[in-house]
């Protein structure tokens, strides 16, 4: 490495001799990794010039000398990384010296070839201008600026200007958190830069740009498309779109929204929809001046029209990069919002988005001449990016005032235009026979979000009240050429032998797509429901006419795809909330008085009827293939969530006598008093049906018991029926005795068990509901026994039926353990009590069987979380008991361990089971330590008779020897280890004091292999533990206790070798990492708080170390520099020794402080 450096003790002979030699190896190594000669020795060699210190004046050499353009990029990178890494000791001068170098050589050899050198040393003198942003005076700054801008507005030719852009490019980046260069710095510092640049320099920046193109525009104009003119005017777009990007944040007085310093510095707003961007762009009120009052958006759009007309018989034009770039540029400034326009003249916003509009729609105006054009060779791109135009126009507009832009330059309103487009694509996608995606796929999608942008708000406040008439005739328009689509599509796939990706879909795949289409349907459905209502009645008596004589394939396909648009028009997904019907399905049809006419009960009645029918043997047979049952028992579970035996406050409101008639109607046709009581049964049978006659069909058995059947007892209303209906009892019989569904896969097995325990709430009473939990699960839990007592389990256990079985028992016995509630959780105590010896038996038995291992460690673990909570103290011994032998069987069978003796396959398969097993075995510690946090029993604190804590130590010191280095390479495994870890140790230290010498040794080591680990949330769980271990031993010592005792103190080895105490080798390992390691910046404030007191318990440890750092130092500067910092870091901003709150935040800011000024020069290596 010291060969490389620039040395300092010889003569200009000897210097020039050694510049020459390095400039020789490190051509030699570039070329060596291009020809891919010895690359691990070039690597080394590039790896060394890097690292050594101050090689700047052979990296100056290399780039002014060197024929070897790979060498020079080298030398500019070796530039980089030794002045951030130095940068703490270098003078002044050099700093600026090197800024003004890497500026110097980019404008001298602006006119070069090889670009990629020029890039990379515009961006190291970039990335060297932020490093000394906060420390350069401003007079400084404007130094290099002067220089940039006069490169800028053209002063020194195209090839400078172009240079100057890219340079203002490259800071920029290097200026926003998300695209910034690592550093090694606190997020702060990155804050800070960020902030100066916006409010001080980033409309400057704009401006310039702004200035360069505007100098150009009639060159560019007048002249051919390849003249020098054009790559400059497209750098100076492309600088101000990603000026506009910038994730403004800062008012003019400098205040900042809520904003985390410590942040990732991805952007906050997320207003861009599921498929494609539109990022909101607020610059605030101080850029109106030059994005608004000037002529800047009309100079845009007139140069890109004026180019487009003089270029439009050359095809090649739409894709160049200079159509690219401004269209681009366009588009982003459709989506100006914020305080830049003033909040008392809305005309400000609707002539400015009136002046794009009226640029943009030559792109996409007429849809069916330029779609014509696409086909004939024309390029899709200018269209696409009109479609998007359309998409930030509508994300920063009301929908209202969406439609009334157009209205001054045309006879309809945008939404018309809007549905133009989209019938246009949709049409282009009906015609394209081949497989191949074209423009009409990205354009529906970006169109789709539009439609999805405008109308997702209307839709839950209150209908369609804000479209207007002829918005609702396009949407109404629109909609039905859409399912006409649709439908064309469903029956082509029918005739396809291909393995169609339409075929193949599941009945949820779709969903991104269908909820925009509700959307439009829903925006007129006056037109739509009667619409829908019309085309499956046709499919059906279609399908009944030609019964025996037709082949129903296609029907059956448009009815599949029919039930799927129809069930995203009448209800939304629901999930995790309570489930409402459409606001626009609820303030339409007002005329409706009759409940059974109202449109939406009529088609909703037609579809349950010709659901019904699949309860026939004949029909179920020649009609209801697995795949239109599967779209069937989707529906209903869409359906019934929304509609069926709906509670009606949440609904109507309180007060009933203000809800129209036809809202009643709809509410009420459906409710318990009605048809309610009547269509449960019948979907309760088709659930039944689907379960017993389609066997093997894993989709639909899947939908029918995680969606239809959990939704159905999802309301507990509806539970107080299903108990009392006699489908509902067959079912629970079928369930408990019949073969086939016995035959269900082990997760349908568990929704199947949950869902009837959960509609044990419908009972009279809680005795009533434990008994209908005692009388279902009997079965199980008698089974396991008897099996567990038999003399020949050892052998019996290994048939593969019965493992089948013993399979499938657990399955719903953990179904069971999860629907635990107050109301049943006695019968499901029981259940759990009744097979705790079983249970440990077929541990044993099934010592080899992974599969079923895991399956007995998941019961365990759903029974325990469930139960533990409510148990009184003698209950919990019992559960806490089992729970510890249960650990030792596992331990004592050697179940955890794997042997090396496996083949890689093998081997790998038996870490990925063990993976799971101790996962689960986590999982069930972590449950009991709830019990000391979540306490329903009737027990006091003071009388419970077991001690979690020493449980789960107990359980950690079996388990973790299991746990190796390998296994945590999993990432949930090493996040539960930790996670549980780390609870232990924040809520139990003073139980780790108790261990023995190996265990607390074990769970530390431990502890230390997780400050190392590359996870951030792994490593700040970590700190965190150190924090409770360090602060407990603190405030233990200090109230005149032992705290952790003897494992804190050092001890001497029979080799007379002392080693530090806990405390003090973590002390030693968090400044270490502190220090000289890399790490994410947003642990420097959990470090924080975990060195804070490991410094208060080590203070003299800490001086000891503090004393060695600065007896390192060889530069005089760097000791004054270092001690300073280490006596600022323990008494500035009037720390004390208190560990409260206060403190903690003032020594978050002290290491911060202290990082910054040390940490550069201390990785100097």
């Amino acid at each position: 490495m010291l060969g490389f450096s620039d040395g300092g003790g010889g003569g200009a002979a000897d210097d020039l001799a050694q510049l020459q030699s390095t400039l020789r190896a490190i051509e030699l190594a570039c070329s060596f990794i291009q020809v891919n000669t010895d690359p691990a020795a070039a690597v080394a060699t590039i790896l060394a010039f890097h690292q050594s210190p101050q090689p700047y004046k052979a990296c100056r050499f290399i780039l002014e000398n060197s024929q070897v353009a790979n060498a020079r990029f080298q030398a500019a990178a070796g530039i980089r990384e030794a002045a951030i890494r130095e940068w703490s000791f270098l003078a002044a001068d050099d700093k600026r010296s090197l800024i003004s170098f890497c500026l110097s050589y980019v404008m001298q050899r602006a006119s070069s070839s090889e670009g990629y050198v020029l890039s990379k040393v515009s961006s190291v003198a970039a990335q060297l201008l932020k490093r000394g942003w906060l420390e350069f005076a401003l007079a400084e700054k404007e130094v290099f600026f002067y220089e940039i801008k006069q490169a800028i507005l053209g002063s020194r030719g195209l090839d400078v200007q172009f240079i100057g852009i890219n340079f203002l490019e490259s800071l920029v980046s290097e200026f926003s958190p998300s695209t910034s260069s690592a550093m090694g710095l606190p997020r702060e510092f990155h804050e800070q830069c960020r902030k100066s640049l916006e409010q001080d320099y980033l409309k400057t920046f704009y401006r310039w740009a702004q200035d360069a193109a505007f100098s150009l525009t009639n060159k560019i104009i007048e002249s051919d498309s390849g003249v020098p003119e054009v790559r400059v005017c497209n750098a100076a777009l492309r600088l101000m779109h990603q000026i506009l990007n910038w994730d403004f944040r800062y008012g003019k007085r400098g205040t900042k929204n809520s904003i985390n310093v410590f942040s990732d510095g991805s952007r906050l707003d997320n207003t861009s929809s599921k498929r494609t961007e539109c990022v909101i762009v607020q610059p605030g009120a101080s850029w109106r001046d030059v994005l608004l009052s000037s002529s800047h958006v009309g100079w845009l759009l007139n140069l890109y029209s004026s180019l487009r007309q003089k270029f439009a018989l050359e095809g090649y034009w739409l894709d160049c990069p200079l159509a690219v770039s401004a269209r681009k540029f366009i588009v982003q400034l459709c989506s100006l919002a914020g305080e830049i326009f003033p909040s008392d003249n809305a005309q400000m916003r609707e002539q400015h988005l009136l002046l794009l509009l009226s640029g943009i729609l030559p792109w996409i105006d007429p849809p069916d001449v330029i779609s014509k054009e696409i086909e004939n060779g024309k390029s899709g791109s200018e269209m696409i990016d009109g479609c998007r135009a359309l998409l930030s126009v509508a994300t920063v507009t009301a929908p209202v005032a969406f439609d009334q832009l157009l209205r001054s330059i045309r006879p309809f309103g945008t939404l018309t235009l809007l549905s133009m487009l989209m019938g246009e694509v949709v049409k282009v996608l009906m015609s394209n026979n081949n497989d191949e995606e074209n423009w009409s796929y990205e354009a529906r999608d970006i169109l789709l979000d539009t439609w999805t942008t405008l109308l997702a708000s209307m839709d839950g406040s209150g209908g369609n009240a804000w479209l207007p008439p002829e918005g609702m005739h396009a949407a109404a328009n629109l909609f039905s050429l859409i399912v006409e689509s649709e439908l064309k599509v469903a029956s082509a796939s029918a005739k396809s032998d291909e393995d169609d990706a339409y075929c193949q879909a599941s009945v949820s795949a779709m969903d991104e797509r269908l909820g925009s289409y509700a959307l439009i349907a829903r925006a007129a459905v006056d037109a739509t429901i009667l619409l829908l209502g019309q085309l499956f009645a046709e499919r059906v008596a279609r399908l009944h006419q030609g019964r025996g004589t037709v082949d129903p394939t296609e029907t059956l396909e448009e009815l599949y795809s029919l039930l799927l648009i129809i069930g995203h028009v009448l209800a939304d997904e629901g999930e995790g909330e309570t489930a409402l019907v459409p606001d626009a399905l609820q303030s339409h049809f007002v005329d409706v008085v009759e409940a059974d006419k109202h449109p939406v009960v009529v088609l909703s009645s037609t579809i349950l009827k010709f659901a019904e029918q699949c309860l026939e043997t004949e029909m179920r047979t020649s009609i209801f293939s697995p795949r239109l049952m599967e779209a069937v028992i989707w529906f209903l579970a869409r359906w019934s969530y929304t509609y069926l035996m709906l509670v009606e406050d949440c609904n109507l409101g309180n007060n009933q006598l203000q809800s129209p008639p036809s809202r009643i109607c709809l509410f009420n046709f459906f409710n318990e008093h009605n048809q309610g009581k009547f269509v449960l049964d019948i979907i309760v049978r088709i659930s039944l049906t689907s379960l017993m006659s389609y066997p093997g069909e894993k989709d639909l058995q899947e939908l029918t018991c995680f969606q239809l059947l959990h939704a159905l007892v999802r309301r507990r209303n509806i539970c107080f029926h299903l108990v009392s209906l006699d489908s509902w009892r067959s079912l629970a019989n079928a369930f408990a005795n019949d073969k086939t569904l016995f035959l269900l896969n082990g997760v349908n097995q568990r929704s199947l068990a949950q869902t009837l325990v959960l509609s044990a709430y419908g009972m009279r009473s809680s005795e009533a509901s434990n008994q209908y939990v005692r009388d279902l699960m009997a079965h199980m839990t008698v089974y396991l026994v008897e099996l567990s007592n038999n003399s020949e389990l050892k052998n019996l256990a290994q048939q593969p039926d019965v493992i089948m079985l013993v399979s499938c028992v657990l399955e719903r016995l953990r179904g069971a353990a999860a629907a635990t509630e107050p109301r049943t959780q006695r019968a499901i105590y029981e259940m759990g009590l009744s097979v705790m010896n079983p249970i440990l038996r077929l541990l044993e038995a099934y010592k080899d069987e992974s599969v079923v291992i895991y399956l007995l460690l998941k019961f365990v673990v759903d029974w325990v979380d469930g139960q533990l909570s409510y148990l009184e103290a003698h209950e919990t011994t019992v559960v806490i008991n089992f729970c510890m032998n249960l650990l030792q069987i596992y331990s004592s069978h050697n179940i955890g361990k794997i042997s090396l003796s496996l083949s890689s396959s093998l081997l790998n398969e038996a870490k990925i089971e063990k993976y799971k097993d101790l996962r689960a075995l986590l999982q069930l510690l972590s449950h009991l330590c709830s019990k000391d946090m979540v306490d329903f029993s009737s027990d006091s604190i003071e009388t419970q008779s077991t001690n979690i804590s020493q449980v789960v130590y107990f359980g950690l010191h079996i388990i973790t020897p299991l746990i190796s280095l390998e296994l945590l390479k999993y990432p949930k495994l090493c996040f539960d280890y930790f996670s549980l870890i780390s609870h232990m140790l924040e809520v139990y230290p003073e139980t780790l004091a108790q261990l023995n010498n190996e265990a607390f040794a074990h769970v530390l080591g431990t502890l230390d292999f997780g400050l190392h680990h590359q996870d951030v949330d792994i490593v700040t769980m970590c700190l965190r533990a150190l924090k409770a271990l360090s602060s407990y031993h603190y405030k233990e010592t200090n109230a005149g206790n032992t705290g952790l005792g003897s494992h804190v103190a050092g001890h001497t080895d029979p080799s007379g070798n002392f080693h530090e105490g806990i405390l003090g080798r973590f002390l030693r390992s968090l400044l270490q990492f502190l220090l000289f390691e890399d790490y994410s910046p947003d642990l420097v404030s959990t470090a924080a708080d975990a060195l804070f007191p490991l410094i208060l318990c080590e203070q003299n440890l800490y001086q000891r170390l503090g004393n060695e750092l600065i007896e390192k130092q060889t530069i005089g500067d760097f000791k004054t520099r270092l001690a300073n910092a280490l006596q600022a870091l323990t008494t500035s901003n009037q720390l004390s020794s208190w560990l409260d709150r206060v403190n903690y935040q003032r020594f978050r800011k002290n290491l911060n402080n202290f990082l910054l000024e040390v940490r550069g020069f201390l990785r100097t290596r």
